[in-house]
């Protein structure tokens, strides 16, 4: 009788937790900010930003104090979201690199469990011509209205391959897409995935009228800097608000992060060393935040450090799919430091590849694309996206680890700079006293050897790993 009872309870009390009452597996939205920097904040102090709906999400949410982006430069960090991998892994270098299409995404995943997915702007992880191995829809994407590199004011996306000429203010733009695409699908009673990547505040920056008269007491450069910074705001607004007005907010996962740290001499990196492709703290730490009602009423504040190829497992996490994720991956779910059930410091490893990118001119390469169609011709995708299912060769060195890799140990960060020709340099930064990086402890002392030690046989472990998954050995 007791566990009869016990039972009952227990069923009482799901059936009516906020959770449940939201019926079914949350809705997500991520949105991606393209070069917003640690402080490209209102809520971060910023004197000149106003980011009224940013500020709001920031403080009424779950706000990660210590949020990295894997990678110092964009296409990197959009591979680590979509995969949970460090970009390495798959060959995702710098800008430009394809993602491979034997890679297992979250789209992929979600899709094949019941889930709408759909792209919405930027996304730089191969072309989005049809013949493309690499393009949205290869990855798990059911609709896709994407650009292959970051986007302007009225731009040529391509609606599932095919190019059509838009109007309207960038991320406006990609707001609207998704929710229109949101309202498409809704009869169906099925959760999605809606990925919306704003191509701002990436360079040349040229904001909507509305938004740089904000900041007309500002030099130019600054005054389109942070009116497109405010575009993305009205953009994450309009997201935000339209989520509320259809009634499925409280049971919508809505993240937000930036791909990389702060633009060199207009971004802020908050008092952090470095900037945009640096694996510095500056290059590094981004804003994030994530919002879900149903089953976070509360707002938090999370100092845990985490980067962004945390955000597929903890999804995957949260829907019950966890299991179907890839095998080797360098994230972690974070529901457990969220939810107060976990206080240990984290390991996170970086590496930045002394690779050139591959130049990704979105605007030529839309028109080009859009001419041909009114012509009747077809124009193949560029040779890395017709080829990026191809696997090194010769296969890449597992005692070589070319560039710049980095390994967080709690609140110590061990800096591995690789200058060739055998010759390596390593630094020490104790981030919980010395965020900025500005005193190596490397050489001093009194300093536990050990640590080092420790620390390095890490680092280098998850190096050869890395290079063992790039080599295509997770894939057999």
């Amino acid at each position: 009788m007791k566990v009869l009872i016990f039972l009952l309870i227990s069923w009482a009390i799901q059936a009516y937790s906020p959770l449940c009452m939201a019926q079914g597996k949350p809705n997500i939205v991520l949105v991606m900010a393209d070069d917003q920097g640690l402080g490209d904040m209102g809520y971060m102090g910023h004197p000149n930003l106003h980011t009224p709906h940013f500020d709001a999400a920031a403080g009424q949410g779950i706000r990660f104090d210590a949020f990295y982006a894997a990678a110092p430069v964009c296409s990197p960090t959009r591979a680590s979201v979509m995969t949970g991998r460090h970009p390495n892994r798959m060959g995702v270098f710098k800008w430009g690199y394809p993602i491979r299409p034997q890679e297992i995404t979250l789209a992929e995943v979600l899709q094949q469990n019941g889930y709408h997915t759909g792209h919405f702007g930027k996304w730089h992880l191969g072309s989005v011509r049809p013949d493309s191995l690499s393009h949205p829809g290869k990855n798990g994407f059911d609709f896709w209205v994407s650009a292959p590199n970051f986007y302007d004011n009225d731009p040529i996306l391509s609606h599932e391959g095919r190019a059509i000429a838009h109007k309207g203010e960038s991320s406006m733009l990609a707001s609207e897409l998704a929710l229109r695409w949101i309202d498409s699908i809704q009869n169906d009673h099925q959760p999605f995935l809606a990925v919306v990547w704003f191509g701002s505040p990436h360079a040349p920056h040229r904001s909507a009228p509305e938004d740089a008269e904000l900041y007309k007491d500002q030099p130019d450069h600054l005054k389109h800097f942070f009116g497109e910074i405010t575009g993305m705001d009205r953009a994450f607004g309009l997201l935000r608000d339209g989520l509320r007005s259809r009634g499925i907010s409280e049971n919508t996962i809505l993240w937000y992060c930036s791909d990389n740290g702060a633009l060199p001499k207009v971004g802020s990196n908050h008092g952090l060393r470095g900037y945009k492709a640096s694996v510095y703290e500056g290059g590094l730490r981004v804003p994030a935040w994530l919002e879900w009602p149903a089953r976070y009423p509360k707002p938090s504040l999370i100092r845990a450090r985490c980067h962004t190829s945390d955000i597929l497992p903890t999804l995957l996490d949260w829907v019950g799919l966890i299991e179907k994720s890839p095998a080797v991956l360098d994230g972690r779910s974070l529901v457990p430091w969220i939810e107060g059930r976990m206080s240990e410091s984290r390991q996170l490893g970086f590496w930045d590849m002394p690779a050139k990118g591959i130049s990704t001119p979105s605007a030529a390469w839309m028109k080009q694309l859009l001419e041909a169609q009114v012509l009747g011709q077809l124009i193949e995708a560029d040779e890395h996206s017709l080829r990026s299912d191809k696997l090194p060769s010769p296969p890449y060195r597992v005692d070589s680890f070319p560039g710049h890799a980095a390994w967080i140990d709690g609140d110590w960060k061990l800096h591995r700079k690789d200058q060739g020709q055998g010759r390596v340099i390593w630094e020490l930064y104790d981030l919980k006293k010395d965020p900025a990086e500005s005193h190596d402890l490397i050489a001093e002392s009194d300093f536990s050897s050990r640590r080092i030690e420790r620390m390095r046989q890490a680092l280098e472990r998850w190096l050869a790993s890395v290079v063992h998954s790039l080599n295509g050995g997770d894939y057999f």
